[in-house]
């Protein structure tokens, strides 16, 4: 059976980036940026989705927050299609459903090679801690184009922001694993098109 794996490294005149994940793991991460909540969130978006994540990342956050959330989302989309390989034997479609307290968050993911993002979200909070909430949006709209798939984000209702954004990062670990996960019937590329 073929390794899905795939190591990435960024560096630009904002940021440094190394990021490895493996879709076949058991959900251990070592997350080491200058963003605390986003490495919560990812750590979450590991454990759940059993994926293997290494993430090694310096950024210019004396700014903000923003350059280095965008990069980290760009190399991770990038690490997921690659690893993916050429998507044979794939669900290729996930959905999940995830409650956290008075949250309720929703993602539903499509391997489609048709990168698009609905994200149906809004928070009560500007900035958890020291994370502008809208780097959110932001994060998830560069990893489905560099991923290269169809993401839609829901979030149902919820009063606390921190609740309902791991909800979505937990959600998205769920669904992502569905819709990646090998499935014994399926022979080739799972779309009536032939290619993915």
């Amino acid at each position: 059976m073929t390794s899905r794996n795939y190591e990435i490294e960024r560096q630009t005149n904002e940021t440094n980036i190394a990021l490895s994940i493996n879709l076949d793991g058991e959900g251990n991460a070592a997350i080491e940026s200058p963003v605390p909540f986003l490495n919560h969130m990812l750590q979450g978006f590991a454990r759940h989705g059993l994926f293997d994540l290494s993430l090694r990342a310096q950024g210019d956050t004396e700014i903000d927050d923003h350059h280095t959330t965008e990069d980290i989302g760009i190399c991770l989309g990038t690490a997921i299609q690659k690893a993916l390989g050429d998507k044979r034997g794939i669900k290729r479609f996930g959905n999940s459903f995830i409650p956290m307290d008075d949250a309720l968050a929703q993602v539903i993911v499509d391997v489609s090679n048709r990168p698009h993002l609905e994200f149906r979200a809004t928070f009560p909070t500007e900035k958890v801690g020291a994370f502008d909430t809208e780097l959110v949006h932001e994060f998830f709209w560069k990893l489905a184009l560099e991923a290269r798939i169809n993401l839609h984000i829901i979030v149902h209702y919820g009063s606390n922001t921190h609740h309902m954004i791991e909800a979505v990062f937990k959600a998205f670990g769920k669904a992502l694993d569905e819709a990646t996960m090998r499935d014994e019937r399926v022979r080739g590329v799972p779309s009536t098109k032939g290619s993915l």
